[in-house]
């Protein structure tokens, strides 16, 4: 039977290419993304599901950008995926935003809180699924202008994500990798993956994922 890889996750899920201009946003192709490069190591057993939203948050309302709480969306994304075995969850970078103003460890507490809702959610088909949290890699140190103010602090806050990502998935008792291991953010915009991160991060996480649910 083929095993279900839900991946909950912001632009670097989504495949945003790094951004030169804010007027010129591009994707990377299905292949290319970390995702589709994952399902290609895992092959035809596994179905890796994307749903990747730029902005997204992990449980913040934005008076900004609108309805980008990933706390809102999960419940209703869990039950149009059902059943699953796996639920990947990589999110935290777009709280380091400095309009929420919210500190690296409540980050971390934040993406628990998804870990829970997933345990919680009410399965009506199969068992309730296997988390693997992922902890986003650290903001690059040098900021374009255009994300200067936006994330105005964030590089020292992301780089205490590994230890306290780490801390949450022990204390939830669920698989956890620390991104920023493996990969960079890119030099380009400091907080999205360039095409050789996606590829990195399919690798690590094919061992996660076997190693997780067979």
């Amino acid at each position: 039977m083929t095993k279900n890889v839900l991946c909950y996750g912001d632009a670097n899920t989504w495949g945003c290419v790094p951004i030169e201009s804010m007027d010129n946003i591009q994707r990377f192709s299905r292949e290319e993304r970390w995702t589709g490069v994952l399902q290609k190591h895992l092959g035809d057993d596994y179905y890796v599901i994307e749903e990747g939203c730029p902005a997204r948050t992990t449980v913040w309302d934005d008076p900004i950008e609108g309805d980008k709480n990933g706390k809102s969306h999960l419940r209703h994304i869990l039950s149009s995926h059902q059943p699953l075995d796996l639920v990947m969850i990589l999110l935290g970078t777009n709280d380091l935003k400095a309009r929420f103003g919210v500190r690296a460890y409540d980050i971390a507490l934040s993406a628990g809180t998804l870990v829970s809702m997933v345990r919680d959610q009410f399965f009506y088909l199969g068992e309730t699924p296997q988390v693997l949290l992922l902890a986003p890699p650290p903001v690059y140190d040098e900021l374009p202008e255009f994300f200067e103010e936006i994330f105005y602090g964030a590089q020292e806050k992301s780089k205490k994500f590994g230890q306290y990502f780490k801390q949450v998935a022990e204390d939830h008792q669920c698989g956890f990798l620390d991104t920023g291991t493996v990969i960079t953010s890119s030099e380009v915009d400091a907080i999205h993956f360039d095409i050789n991160a996606h590829t990195n991060l399919a690798n690590a996480l094919a061992n996660k994922v076997r190693a997780m649910i067979g």
